[in-house]
């Protein structure tokens, strides 16, 4: 499958950048998640790809060959959009031929990729009806047929999910998933979404004010965050964030922290760049990395409760620190223990510390 590659991509409308030197690789049957709040330009990234807008400056490439000044229809392409945008008049079948016809191929070769792609995704009995005799998620497997049937090696996906139902998403990230692990086409997926990030992708790109703050498997964006933005926006509820200040004490490198009124020893953190005496930090904690009532853990804080969150399988603990509540996962069966209030020890792994300057915001 074709590699896909961004080069020192900038995109402006008059005196408003929204994309500057911005430079991205997609390999081979990559499944590359494009990932940000509202705003932050993926979707332009994403139609810059496709052709549907003009690049400012830069160069794209695809398989090698560069197609920044190619019209959509030459870029060996095929796009699946947010609203689906089937043809109302024409049954499933005739969306999934549209456009097969201008490729000048038999009517054979056309009945046989129209079966095919109605096959693969399950939507053989729906091929005489119309768009509005379909549910949602029908509608959107109609969509993607419309994609496979081009038999590109490209394809993009423009936030395809956030019309359907919280059900009919996650069976559709399913079907999704399904279809790149059979096919291995490269695909480049634009959501806000981090659990279609999280669950889908074999690489994300996460994006905010039109720069790419990081890139990496999920596991390497969750796990060890490259500064503060892609930490908290990464994780339901987001990692705590605790700010400090450091300390030399003898051989060991305390972090006091501002808001818990206590010490952390942060001396066998794996730093990039060891933070000096006096500097500003943040120390970041995932929810389920902290235990409640474990003092005997390296680092533990004291804290009030504020509230508990039951939410079916899972259930946060809210603890009072400063002006945002300190989120620790506990069991859904101890939720009722808690009361508001009451002092709770939570202890922590120094392993799983993310430590980042409080300046720049960038991990150390």
């Amino acid at each position: 499958m074709p590699r896909v590659e961004f080069q020192n991509i900038a995109k402006q409308y008059g005196r408003v950048t929204v994309l500057d030197e911005l430079n991205l690789s997609v390999e081979d049957g990559e499944f590359l998640v494009l990932l940000g709040p509202s705003g932050c330009g993926k979707t332009t990234l994403l139609n810059l790809l496709a052709g549907l807008i003009e690049v400012t400056a830069g160069k794209i490439s695809i398989d090698g060959n560069e197609v920044t000044n190619l019209d959509p229809k030459d870029r060996g392409l095929a796009m699946v959009f947010q609203s689906y945008a089937l043809y109302p008049t024409k049954t499933v079948r005739g969306n999934l031929k549209f456009g097969l016809s201008a490729q000048k191929l038999d009517r054979a070769e056309i009945d046989r990729r129209v079966d095919w792609a109605a096959k693969l995704l399950q939507i053989e009995p729906l091929l005489d009806r119309k768009p509005s005799q379909l549910s949602g998620g029908q509608r959107q497997r109609v969509a993607i047929g419309r994609a496979l049937v081009k038999n590109v090696g490209v394809f993009l996906f423009d936030e395809p999910l956030s019309n359907l139902d919280a059900k009919l998403r996650t069976e559709m990230r399913l079907e999704i998933k399904r279809l790149h692990d059979e096919l291995r086409h490269t695909i480049v997926y634009v959501t806000h979404d981090q659990v279609e990030a999280m669950t889908m992708a074999t690489k994300i790109a996460v994006m905010d004010g039109g720069v790419i703050q990081q890139v990496g498997t999920p596991d390497e964006i969750y796990e060890t965050p490259a500064n503060l933005f892609v930490a908290q926006f990464i994780g339901s509820p987001s990692m705590n964030m605790l700010r400090a200040k450091v300390a030399r004490d003898g051989e060991r490198l305390l972090a006091n922290l501002e808001d818990a009124s206590a010490s952390i020893d942060i001396s066998g953190h794996p730093f990039a760049q060891p933070p000096k005496d006096g500097d500003q930090i943040v120390v970041g904690l995932r929810p389920e990395h902290g235990l409640v009532d474990a003092s005997d853990l390296p680092a533990s804080l004291e804290l009030p409760v504020q509230y508990a969150e039951k939410t079916g399988s899972d259930a946060t603990l809210f603890l009072k620190t400063g002006s945002k509540p300190f989120a620790v996962r506990i069991e859904p069966s101890q939720a009722a223990n808690y009361q508001t209030g009451a002092a709770v020890r939570v202890g922590f792994a120094t392993e799983k510390f993310n430590i980042f300057d409080a300046q720049s915001g960038r991990r150390i």
